[in-house]
């Protein structure tokens, strides 16, 4: 009898040690899903920033080229055919000159002194917490809240 209880052990794993297993693994698994997604938004913030950077410098660009700020994303993107011009310069990927990249949703206008950008997560929350102000004079404005960040809003320190 006792042998036959021996080999049956020794011949895997329970059904309640498999239980405590997943129950652990479960346990590790609702720990770590909420720092994996609050990691993956402040990534995707971090891109929305690069990516007004980006804005910036193709600015710049378009300046020296045209003597003048583009007055839309798509002036500095890719044209959709031809040569690069003052209506569609290619100096920003095509996915920022339609406007989305990284999560964000991304609108440049023209103002009398330049041009301002602003920068929305696409599902606040999920993609990202902040939304983002910039212009010309290249500081990056934050705001903490789904309403749009402002010339008035805080500073990126």
């Amino acid at each position: 009898m006792r042998a036959n209880r021996q080999r049956r052990r020794s011949q895997g794993f329970s059904l309640i040690e498999l239980l405590i297993v997943i129950a652990i693994i479960l346990v590790i698994a609702a720990i770590a899903v909420p720092k994996l997604n609050s990691a993956r938004m402040q990534a995707q913030e971090m891109a929305a920033i690069r990516q007004i950077n980006t804005i910036h410098t193709a600015q710049t660009q378009y300046m020296s080229q045209f003597q003048k700020y583009a007055e839309s994303l798509q002036q500095l993107g890719p044209p959709a055919s031809g040569a690069p011009g003052p209506a569609a310069a290619d100096l920003i990927p095509g996915d920022l000159a339609a406007g989305e990249k990284t999560g964000y949703v991304f609108s440049m206008t023209a103002t009398k002194d330049g041009y301002a950008i602003t920068a929305v997560p696409k599902i606040f929350g999920s993609t990202g917490r902040r939304t983002f102000y910039s212009d010309q004079t290249l500081v990056i404005r934050e705001n903490w809240g789904p309403e749009p960040a402002t010339a008035q809003s805080p500073e990126i320190k």
